[in-house]
């Protein structure tokens, strides 16, 4: 049968997460709950944003939007990988790993922009205050989320092009428990060096760049408040602390993956699934329990709904 590109491969195989029967039944149910945690974490952030008004301003506008990709993102992977735990035989079609492959770097890309977008956002609040309303002002933070989708389309497509022109044969079977670039152009029937280095140059460098630069940016951050402030960086640091925290969560595994993308061992798989799941899962609790305002929305939340109990 022919693949979209005219290969001799119509699916892939995915060997996922081996182990015993007992250790897959843990899995699924270990990453079942942390998938309903990605879920109603995230969608409970989004919804404490629209409803308290206390919270429409810049920076939750942007989390709002960071907490709706890590729930997209996680559902391009997780709940594949966890009803093939239990299968035997772990089949993807050609074009169904194609389109995973697509939407992880759209979502990717665009999660990447909103984290420089959120750094350049606490850099105006704490450097600039003054000025913080004309620097983020709502024309602003709705072309940095515009950006960001812009970025992860061109991002992903810019190696889909390729992919897509690459020659399929056996052996057809990826070792893991979700298509990415790297592991499909390693299955490629020509040589595969050349991609490999651009599969490194386009999501590498880019993960990579993004982290130094949004690094450089809390440094200097901290460097004019420590100016300013006689060297007290406590109100800065507890303001900056769940940002950083989610910065080296997601950026981590990324580098890893991509700046060696043909890895020997079987470690790379559980970089994915830290940017997959764990990752996701604990973003809304490093915000509501670092973040201030979070805390009391939520307090205020909870107080209007005892009271609308016993009305």
């Amino acid at each position: 049968m022919d693949g979209l590109n005219g290969s001799v491969v119509s699916e892939f195989v995915l060997l996922g997460l081996l182990g015993s029967w007992e250790t897959k039944v843990f899995l699924t149910l270990t990453f079942s709950l942390l998938y309903l945690g990605i879920i109603l974490g995230n969608l409970f952030i989004v919804f404490l944003v629209i409803a308290d008004s206390q919270l429409h301003s810049p920076m939750y506008f942007l989390l709002a939007n960071l907490s709706l990709i890590d729930v997209g993102l996680s559902c391009t992977t997780v709940p594949r990988m966890v009803t093939d735990l239990l299968k035997e035989h772990k089949v993807i079609s050609f074009q169904s790993c194609m389109a995973q492959v697509c939407f992880i770097h759209i979502m990717g890309g665009t999660e990447m922009v909103l984290l420089m977008a959120m750094a350049f956002d606490r850099y105006a609040a704490i450097c600039k205050p003054l000025h913080y309303l004309t620097m983020m002002s709502p024309k602003r933070c709705v072309l940095f989320v515009v950006i960001g989708w812009v970025t992860g389309v061109i991002h992903a497509m810019s190696q889909f092009s390729f992919v897509m022109n690459l020659p399929f044969c056996d052996p057809n079977t990826i070792d893991n428990f979700y298509c990415d670039f790297p592991r499909v152009i390693q299955l490629a029937c020509s040589d595969a060096a050349k991609f490999e280095f651009l599969g490194t140059a386009n999501s590498g460098f880019m993960s990579m760049v993004t982290f130094f630069l949004l690094l450089l940016s809390y440094v200097f951050i901290l460097v004019t408040v420590w100016k300013r402030s006689s060297g007290d960086l406590s109100k800065a640091l507890g303001t900056l602390s769940a940002h950083i925290t989610v910065v080296v969560l997601y950026f981590t595994p990324c580098i890893f993956i991509y700046m060696w993308p043909f890895p020997t061992s079987s470690v790379d798989k559980y970089m994915f699934i830290v940017d997959f799941t764990i990752t996701p899962v604990l973003n809304p609790i490093i915000y509501t329990l670092r973040t201030k305002d979070l805390k009391i929305a939520i307090k205020r939340l909870s107080r209007q709904c005892h009271h609308n109990r016993f009305c």
